[in-house]
């Protein structure tokens, strides 16, 4: 079970206070302190350290150290400065923030300071106690600021840009003498209300894993109806209300063996926040969710944590967001004030699945072609045709030349079907109502041909998981969606809209006035402006990725696990 983070704060207040003041410092000591520093430093290694490499730090640190001649930036005239404990602090609270203190030497700092206070004139204890500071800030700052992993680690398209500084100045500069380290610290965490609700939500439910008794639920065999005998009632009753589902005034009786009653509700409640219908029956699917561990459900927020430091704070006006686990998209015209919201459909998971990344919008189609990408082409058109030389003309479709001229209709012979399959002859679908992307398509240019549609298979939008697509995003409302990228342009309404959308004027493009920042993004815990938390499956497996890549990068702060140096997002390869 997880250790709620206020237990790993080793070092007590008295404690600290009383190590501050440890010696009485004389001039051999503080060169001797100051030789042993620099030696440290320019190693790039301190065994006293959880992770004793720090070579991806060391040239920071030493122009850090540098700056001052390598004098102790922690331990001034004597004393360990108020700034260094508040650090101390802050490291070993790191756990709040979805980090791992224990990254930061969280559980070291008291047995550090117990040697300062029993060794008063040992030098290499204080120049050990500053490099082991300095270096556990740094990679704190880091892994606040910008995450403890490149996405692009992962091949996400996704151009990270939080705010740029020196991070030597910043340490010198904001730390070693801020009169407030903690306002310091958090000008350096993403700037956006969800980020701050998903820290809510993660203590919330640290504290739910720490009460509860982590027992399972029988599965049933079959969906079970309200009504229906079960046996797990009891689990059933006091997991509902830990997490909140149902209301602690509700009064039910844990020895009753019948699904009924305010559970009903509460069931209804629960599955809406796990992306399941809300149908209050008791499914296989229901349950499992249900039995997910809590510790589980608090990783996911630290992996949600995580990227919510991956994403720009920067925008030249507020984007439309994709969150793919959550098949849905939010359009704003604030950071915070949502102004629509809707349905997606994402690409399929295994082979098809929609790419992370952002762009920008720049044009809206109505009643576009389709041009069928070449892996649909020779996997799925070309086969069709070998079987219906005449698939082509009864499903609206029509053959071009590179040179953009439309083959006359008509079965096709071999020689046709051999330039289609190596491409050197294209097909697309005519516009209409039937034609795959519907009557509107939103076009932010990019390399994977990825763009927002509308779709013929509107009852698709019905189901709770919806990654059918080949990797575009079909939208539930495409015409709202028009009206609102459309609205600073003169004469665009809804009418309009829809008037484009039923026209007879095919592939009609509209230009925006500017463009329209659009990031796909991935995210399998969502915490809405209730306060309440969704959970969503990890339907591309980006989750479990990520936690083996945290896992291989930080295996030398796990107990009993091989040493590995890890990279830092203020690497060059950052």
């Amino acid at each position: 079970m997880t250790n709620h983070p206020r237990s790993k704060i080793i070092v007590l207040e008295a404690m600290l206070i009383a190590a501050t003041a440890f010696c009485k410092p004389s001039p051999s000591l503080v060169a001797d302190a100051r030789e042993r520093l620099r030696q440290i430093v320019i190693t790039g290694r301190l065994e006293d350290l959880n992770r004793p490499d720090f070579s991806d730090y060391q040239a920071r640190a030493n122009s850090f150290y540098e700056r001052s001649g390598f004098a102790l930036a922690w331990v001034q005239n004597g004393f360990v400065t108020p700034q260094a404990i508040r650090l101390i602090r802050i490291l070993q609270q790191a756990d709040d923030k979805g980090l791992h203190a224990e990254d930061y030497d969280g559980p070291r700092w008291a047995d550090r300071l117990a040697v300062l206070r029993h060794s008063p004139s040992a030098a290499a204890a204080v120049a050990c106690f500053d490099v082991a500071l300095t270096v556990s800030i740094m990679r704190y700052v880091s892994d606040l600021h910008l995450g403890r992993v490149n996405p692009r680690r992962f091949r996400f398209n996704i151009e990270s840009s939080p705010m740029k500084y020196d991070l030597p100045s910043f340490l010198r500069e904001r730390l070693v003498s801020g009169a407030d380290v903690e306002a310091q610290l958090a000008q350096l965490e993403p700037p956006f209300a969800g980020y701050k609700r998903t820290l809510s939500a993660l203590q919330r439910y640290v504290g739910f894993a720490h009460r509860d008794k982590a027992e399972r639920l029988p599965p049933p065999r079959r969906a079970l109806d309200p009504g229906s005998p079960y046996q797990g009632i009891p689990r059933l009753i006091s997991l509902l209300r830990l997490l909140g589902d149902l209301p602690a005034g509700e009064a039910l009786r844990e020895s009753s063996k019948v699904y009924d009653g305010a559970l009903i509700p509460a069931v209804k409640h629960f599955q809406d926040r796990h992306g399941l219908a809300p149908d209050g029956r008791l499914t296989v699917q229901t349950v499992k969710q249900l039995n997910v561990p809590l510790e589980s459900r608090v990783e996911q927020l630290r992996l949600t944590l995580e990227r919510w430091r991956w994403v720009s704070r920067e925008f030249q006006q507020p984007p439309i967001v994709i969150n793919i686990p959550e098949f849905c998209l939010r359009a704003f015209d604030s950071p915070e004030k949502i102004v629509l919201q809707m349905n997606v459909i994402v690409g399929k998971a295994y082979r098809h699945e929609t790419p992370i990344f952002e762009g920008d919008m720049k044009y809206v189609v109505f009643r576009p072609y389709w041009d069928v990408p070449l892996s649909i082409l020779r996997s799925e058109i070309v086969p069709s045709i070998r079987r219906d030389r005449s698939y082509i003309d009864k499903n609206n479709y029509e053959i071009v030349t590179p040179e953009g001229r439309i083959m006359p209709p008509g079965e096709i012979g071999d020689d046709v079907l051999q330039q289609l399959s190596t491409g050197k002859l294209v097909v697309r679908q005519k516009p209409g109502p039937e034609n795959a992307l519907g009557l509107v398509k939103f076009v932010f240019p990019n390399k994977y041909n990825v763009y927002l549609h509308s779709t013929p298979s509107a009852l698709l939008f019905s189901q709770a998981r919806r990654d059918f697509s080949h990797g575009c995003i079909r939208v539930d409302h495409p015409a709202l969606l028009a009206e609102w990228v459309l609205h600073d342009m003169p004469g665009w309404n809804l009418e309009l809209v829809r008037t484009a959308m039923e026209g007879v004027e095919d592939n009609l493009q509209v230009k925006l006035t500017k463009p329209i920042p659009v990031l796909i993004l991935y995210g399998t815990a969502v915490v809405d402006d209730q306060g309440l938390v969704h959970f969503f499956d990890d339907i591309y497996g980006f989750d479990s990725m990520l936690e083996k890549a945290l896992a291989k990068r930080y295996l030398a702060s796990r107990p009993g696990l091989k040493r590995a140096s890890g990279t830092s997002p203020f690497s060059p390869d950052r």
